[in-house]
């Protein structure tokens, strides 16, 4: 766990700090924008298409991309605050939920209004692509500061993966099963990468 947080304490701020300023840059270049763009998302969430025809579907959706940005309410991350050495445990908590708020409430927040202002939402592409497209649209060579950020997260993700998976193995079965797991899970990145959907 030590070498896979100092690793991720590095990268995964770095990437979320770029990520970040390339969407204040977009939003500033677009600032006049914003308030219809926000009426937009509102207007488009709360319709009547949305409210009686896709309602049970948005839901579902919504809830698959909560848990696939920050893992809230699945309870694995509670594994990873669990390890963590500190003092005051209350410290921990507000760390987690923390996490959650940069993750939902601004970064998310903020990608939304990107792919509003910059109008691909229409263009049929979905998911990081999407993101990818918004970006390239108005910043030169844009859509790399989201692919290179997909890579970086998408490996401190593995890695904590990993661990999560490492400490249910060790439950289940004990200390021996750990390299059998590790041996698995390194088989099973190229599957999973290469996998339809």
């Amino acid at each position: 766990i030590r070498s896979i947080a100092r690793v991720a304490e590095k990268i995964v701020p770095t990437m979320c700090g770029v990520y970040v300023l390339s969407c204040l840059a977009i939003l500033l270049m677009n600032a006049g924008l914003i308030p219809d763009a926000i009426s937009s998302i509102l207007s488009g969430a709360f319709s009547d298409d949305a409210l009686y025809g896709g309602f049970i579907g948005v839901l579902v959706t919504g809830f698959k991309r909560a848990a696939f940005s920050n893992e809230a309410g699945v309870g694995s991350a509670a594994i990873a605050h669990a390890a963590a050495k500190t003092n005051e445990p209350v410290e921990q908590g507000l760390v987690a939920m923390l996490g959650t708020m940069i993750d939902t409430l601004i970064v998310c927040t903020m990608t939304g209004l990107v792919i509003v202002l910059t109008g691909v939402l229409e263009s049929g592409v979905s998911g990081a692509s999407l993101t990818s497209m918004a970006f390239g649209a108005v910043l030169p060579g844009g859509e790399w500061v989201v692919t290179i950020g997909v890579v970086v997260f998408a490996t401190t993700t593995m890695m904590g993966w990993a661990f999560y998976g490492e400490r249910c193995v060790v439950y289940l079965f004990g200390t021996k099963g750990i390299m059998p797991f590790r041996v698995l899970w390194v088989l099973a990145i190229p599957v999973g990468a290469g996998a339809d959907l």
